[in-house]
């Protein structure tokens, strides 16, 4: 039961964080997309990790990764909202603003990111530690390079095609930059950063 009221939690903050960048690019918001966003996902998070859960019944890296996915998601909208909330307030959409502006979303995607795996998705119950937060630096800062690379490679050094506003390129880029390094994070943060001290809940499974 734990598990689902969370996930209900996740939903429902991401159906909010969407608000923001359909609002940069130019959605109209109106009541019906709020609670269409807002209720929609927060119905669909618990449904989709039932699924996840069934399929982990069986292999085990299902459910992990289907909890990563939903944290994923929320700090993908917690990236996102938090890059289109200063390329509304300043206007700044691409160059080195724009640079500078995805590191500093992806930071704080990415401290959301490390409680919620580490409690959550990978079920690690022991307490927070300087080497274990150091490692957990470490390999975010390499997802960070790729992140950041990636999206400013598309934004500065590609350009938005024909017909797509600097605003719409701007946050394709992000969401590519951001899937790109989400198998990078998974991987280096369950083999590693959490690999030995993952400890199955007997109150948080269910």
């Amino acid at each position: 039961m734990k598990d689902f009221i969370l996930v209900i939690v996740i939903g429902f903050c991401v159906g909010w964080l969407a608000l923001l960048p359909a609002k940069s690019i130019g959605v109209a918001i109106t009541p019906f997309l709020v609670a269409g966003l807002v209720v929609g996902l927060s119905l669909f998070a618990p449904f989709a990790l039932f699924l996840v859960k069934l399929l982990g019944k069986k292999w085990k890296v299902f459910e992990e990764f289907g909890k990563f996915a939903a944290v994923g998601t929320l700090n993908t909208l917690i990236d996102i909202g938090v890059l289109n909330a200063l390329m509304i307030t300043t206007g700044i959409t691409a160059g080195i603003g724009f640079s500078g502006f995805k590191a500093i979303s992806f930071v704080a995607g990415t401290t959301n990111s490390y409680f919620w795996n580490k409690f959550w998705t990978f079920q690690n119950k022991l307490p927070v530690s300087v080497s274990q937060y150091v490692r957990f630096l470490l390999f975010t800062l390499v997802g960070t390079g790729i992140n950041v690379g990636v999206a400013s490679l598309l934004v500065n050094g590609i350009g938005a095609p024909d017909g797509i506003s600097a605003s719409l390129w701007a946050n394709i880029s992000a969401l590519i930059a951001v899937f790109t390094a989400m198998m990078w994070n998974f991987l280096s943060y369950k083999k590693i950063v959490f690999k030995g001290s993952a400890q199955k809940s007997e109150l948080g499974g269910e």
